[in-house]
């Protein structure tokens, strides 16, 4: 046999070993992403297992509630940034132990990300309290007998805006609508400045 010809049959061979190495590679390309998209499914999508609320609906509350809110022509006309207290949902569903501050939570933090420079979040007074009691040092008082009466640290800024949400629901046979309206509210005037609603009918 020639040299050219045992030249030719080592390039045939390696041609082969690199194709074959290719399709076990990209075989297992393949599998992964199937695999991962089935135990992490993204939020934004509904799971035909599932019934009822679903992440989906975390999701799209949460992106409608931060554009229609920060759109709001007096928030940007405004020369000073809003401070805003979130507080919870208000659970008015018939499953009312189930806590559903998920969707504040998201909400929160779409103004975090979307509002700076417009908006600042305040934090909860009970939540600003319990941690400076458990990260500050009391002071004593005058007599150097004990703790002071009032609690360590500062009071903090006083926000002027509270946002908050109430959920409510109205189950049936096979079906179960819901109704999530989010209000943001004046806290010295008590003038509601914005709200609205996000609605979705569930299977049972």
């Amino acid at each position: 046999m020639t040299n050219r010809s045992v030249k030719t049959r080592s390039v045939k061979t390696a041609a082969c070993l690199m194709i074959a190495a290719s399709s076990m590679v990209a075989g297992c390309n393949s599998d992964k992403p199937g695999e991962f998209g089935r135990q992490r499914p993204p939020v934004g999508d509904l799971d035909p297992r599932d019934r009822g609320l679903q992440s989906a609906d975390v999701v799209q509350a949460s992106d409608q509630m931060a554009m229609t809110l920060l759109g709001l022509p007096e928030l940007n006309a405004s020369r000073e940034r809003w401070t805003i207290v979130v507080t919870g949902v208000q659970n008015q569903t018939a499953t009312s132990r189930q806590s559903l501050d998920v969707f504040l939570i998201r909400l929160k933090t779409n103004l975090a990300r979307q509002g700076r420079g417009r908006v600042q979040l305040i934090e909860n007074r009970e939540q600003f309290r319990d941690l400076q009691n458990r990260e500050l040092e009391q002071e004593r008082d005058d007599f150097g007998q004990g703790p002071g009466a009032a609690a360590p640290g500062k009071k903090g800024i006083q926000p002027d805006f509270g946002l908050y949400c109430t959920a409510r629901d109205l189950p049936n046979r096979g079906t179960n609508y819901y109704q999530f309206e989010f209000k943001l509210t004046d806290l010295n005037t008590r003038e509601i400045v914005w709200t609205d609603m996000y609605e979705v009918r569930v299977a049972n």
